[in-house]
């Protein structure tokens, strides 16, 4: 855990004027090694990781193994650590996937936020307390909850996340993916704009927020990893 106490105001306007590759090469001058990246290897997750891996060849991925992913993301998943050689780190929950459904059968369906928190959010923050900084693929223009981010926010004490294209819209993304010829998530064609776990993810409508298809059931919006801890 860092001691040193970062101004983000001041900082949040420098990374302001600098590029995606500038916002993670400062944090990974000021924080490395102790720095890691997450990736959900969702629709658009190849920018990410292909952003960290190339200013920071060999980071720590994140990746949080649920056993409740889609298998084309699994795919996708070892298609990008082939490819570009990726440090990825599974994490898992304490008891394992298949205690947690002897245990509570189809939580997702019960109590969705105690099943993101099990599956999702401890495992991170175990993680994440034995590093300094992260990086987050997330984007002001995903969804409502999503429109205030930082390029630098204080995550959890003394560890910071660093969202370095948080001002990019979809077709900056776009852009990114077509001139580094990066690969695709399968399901991204098929209507899936944000993809996590398969129970509670479906298919965006036409005209519908990118991330309208998850927790579809329920009044949900985020699993929780992306909300500031106290």
């Amino acid at each position: 855990m860092s001691s040193e106490k970062l101004n983000l105001d001041t900082l949040n306007k420098e990374l302001e004027a600098k590029s995606p590759q500038e916002r993670i090469q400062w944090a990974v001058d000021r924080f490395a090694p102790n720095i890691a990246t997450t990736s959900s290897f969702g629709a658009d997750a190849s920018v990410m990781l292909h952003l960290t891996n190339s200013v920071h060849p060999g980071i720590k991925v994140f990746f949080l193994e649920t056993g409740f992913h889609f298998k084309e993301t699994l795919d996708f998943r070892d298609q990008m650590v082939e490819k570009y050689k990726l440090n990825v780190v599974d994490l898992t929950a304490d008891m394992g996937h298949e205690k947690f459904l002897e245990k509570y059968g189809e939580l997702h369906q019960s109590d969705p936020e105690k099943c993101c928190y099990i599956n999702k959010v401890k495992p991170l923050e175990e993680a994440l307390s034995k590093v300094d900084a992260w990086f987050s693929g997330i984007r002001r223009g995903q969804a409502k909850t999503r429109a205030d981010i930082k390029y630098v926010e204080d995550y959890m004490p003394g560890i910071y996340k660093f969202n370095p294209i948080a001002d990019w819209n979809k077709d900056d993304v776009a852009h990114y993916i077509k001139e580094n010829d990066l690969p695709v998530h399968p399901l991204k064609s098929k209507g899936f704009l944000s993809i996590g776990c398969q129970p509670c993810t479906r298919a965006v409508k036409p005209g519908e927020d990118p991330r309208a298809g998850r927790w579809d059931s329920s009044e949900k919006t985020e699993c929780g990893i992306h909300v500031r801890k106290k």
